[in-house]
């Protein structure tokens, strides 16, 4: 399984690498591919989507993770988006 961490040091509560609408508890991804780059702030929970985890690896393999910034994944924002509301549906009881 992939990781990647960000640490703060301690007693601080904001980073200027993190950007304001990041709050605690999400990330940033932009998704990239034939589309016009649209950027999205996620909770940590869709790390555990079998789709999303999906799409991590495929960045792995295409981008690496030693970029700054956002971290880029190889799909359309329409795609994202789809997979985003699946995993939106699969939380709805």
């Amino acid at each position: 399984m992939l990781q990647k961490s960000l640490s703060l040091p301690l007693g601080k509560k904001s980073s200027p690498l993190v950007p304001q609408d990041v709050k605690e508890g999400h990330f940033a991804v932009v998704a990239q591919c034939g589309e016009e780059p649209r950027r999205f702030v996620l909770p940590l929970s869709y790390l555990t989507h079998p789709g999303f985890l999906m799409l991590l690896d495929q960045a792995a393999e295409e981008y690496g993770f030693d970029r700054k910034g956002a971290l880029t994944i190889p799909c359309t924002p329409t795609q994202l988006q789809t997979i985003l509301a699946d995993q939106m549906a699969s939380l709805t009881w």
